[in-house]
């Protein structure tokens, strides 16, 4: 029987490009599949507009075009995730989500000086778990 770590961080794991990334599964609403996304005009270009999800406008933003990562690629594994904080809500499109991960605490590093793609600022930690690499991600800094 292996040994129960002290604490875990409860995850939603998510693809963009060819890396995986992290969100506090407290944050997640929802994951949605790609659906119609009316435009809004004069917005910054990684807002891709709004969506009505059950009676809710809710923004939408393209974490590849916030990131600065390649044009946005669309298939049957694209999703929406809705996320929260404070009282705001908006979906992000990603590329695929994967799972739902417990990450023992010890195991998510402060995020290395050089990331690569990234930048920092939107960065936490990193989480290594078996042989998958975790970015996690802070909302917080997303939305700003």
């Amino acid at each position: 029987m292996s040994e129960v770590t002290a604490s875990a961080v409860k995850v939603i794991a998510f693809q963009l490009v060819d890396k995986e990334y992290a969100l506090p599964v407290e944050q997640v609403y929802s994951i949605e599949k790609l659906m119609h996304i009316t435009r809004v005009p004069g917005t910054v270009p990684f807002v891709k507009g709004v969506i009505n999800l059950r009676g809710v406008v809710t923004p939408i933003i393209d974490l590849r075009s916030r990131f600065g990562l390649s044009d946005e690629r669309v298939d049957d594994s694209t999703r929406i995730i809705i996320a929260a904080l404070d009282d705001m809500e908006v979906g992000l499109i990603v590329d695929g989500a994967n799972d739902v991960l417990d990450i023992p605490t010890d195991a998510i590093e402060p995020q290395p000086e050089v990331v690569g793609s990234l930048g920092d600022e939107y960065i936490t930690g990193v989480a290594k778990l078996d042989k998958r690499l975790l970015i996690m991600l802070s909302l917080q800094k997303i939305f700003n």
